[in-house]
Formats: C-alpha cells, sequence, structure tokens
C-alpha cells in the first residue's frame, strides 16, 4: 500500500471517528435537531480532525500529520 493510500485513510478514519464523536455529544448535550445535527458536526470535524499529508523527500515518500493541537508537522 502506498504512502499516499495510507494518508488517505488515516484522514478518513480520524475525521470519522472525530464525527461520530462530535454528533453524539452533539446530539446529548445541545438542543440541535434535523439536519442542523449532522452539519455542525461535519464543520467541527473539518476543523478539530489531523491533515495527514504524503510528500516525497530525499529519504522517499513520508507521511506528515499537522494538528491544530499540535504545535509544527509530525512525521508519522
Amino acid at each position: 500500500m502506498s504512502n499516499k493510500t495510507k494518508a488517505l485513510l488515516y484522514n478518513l478514519f480520524s475525521f470519522a471517528l472525530i464525527f461520530v464523536l462530535v454528533r453524539v455529544l452533539l446530539g446529548v448535550y445541545s438542543g440541535l435537531y434535523g439536519f442542523w445535527l449532522p452539519l455542525t458536526a461535519f464543520i467541527l470535524s473539518t476543523i478539530l480532525a489531523p491533515k495527514f499529508q504524503a510528500v516525497t523527500t530525499r529519504d522517499g515518500e513520508k507521511i506528515f500529520m499537522r494538528w491544530m493541537f499540535i504545535k509544527g508537522t509530525k512525521q508519522f
């Protein structure tokens, strides 16, 4: 499996995990219902989810992660 595919899967799984968590928490603790609940969960998950990217370097292709809760980028 290539690193680009791994980065895509990491993005998908991290977004999905945060989306489900935020949607459940918003459903329990907020007055949102109907269309607004998943829309708000989508927007918050897009902002909160870490971003993975495959980059070609001199040493080969590597995966880097950037997240708002971590300063800078981290090699993953």
